[in-house]
């Protein structure tokens, strides 16, 4: 199968070279998604908390989009500026899932697009 973009209004538009995600078939590959309101392409909230939750929602449009779920996830990578925030980002990101669940690792890197917290992107299986 052929790679297919996959692309929602419901999420924000990329912001450089890249689709929102890529559909491989057995296999749906989501772009890093950063806390954007997609209608205003503007940041959303200053804490932790409120840029998790705007960064599940803008990944949760586009599994949507390509008639999946947070069930059908197998790997979350996220990206903190800061590792003190990793408690109350577990505490957020925890109430859009459910066992079992996903693989993940936590990196933290000295700075993301447009200066926010998180950014957090996925592999999903059909």
């Amino acid at each position: 199968m052929a790679n297919k973009k996959i692309q929602t209004d419901l999420a924000p538009k990329a912001i450089g070279p890249y689709s929102q995600a890529i559909d491989l078939g057995d296999l749906v590959f989501v772009s890093g998604q950063i806390p954007l309101d997609p209608k205003t392409m503007e940041v959303v909230g200053d804490s932790i908390e409120d840029q998790t939750i705007q960064v599940m929602k803008n990944l949760e449009a586009i599994l949507t989009e390509a008639n999946l779920t947070f069930t059908n996830v197998v790997k979350f990578t996220i990206y903190l500026t800061d590792l003190t925030d990793f408690d109350r980002l577990n505490k957020t990101y925890a109430q859009f899932l459910t066992e079992p669940y996903p693989a993940r690792a936590t990196i933290e890197v000295s700075k993301l697009p447009k200066n926010v917290k998180v950014e957090i992107d996925l592999i999903a299986k059909r």
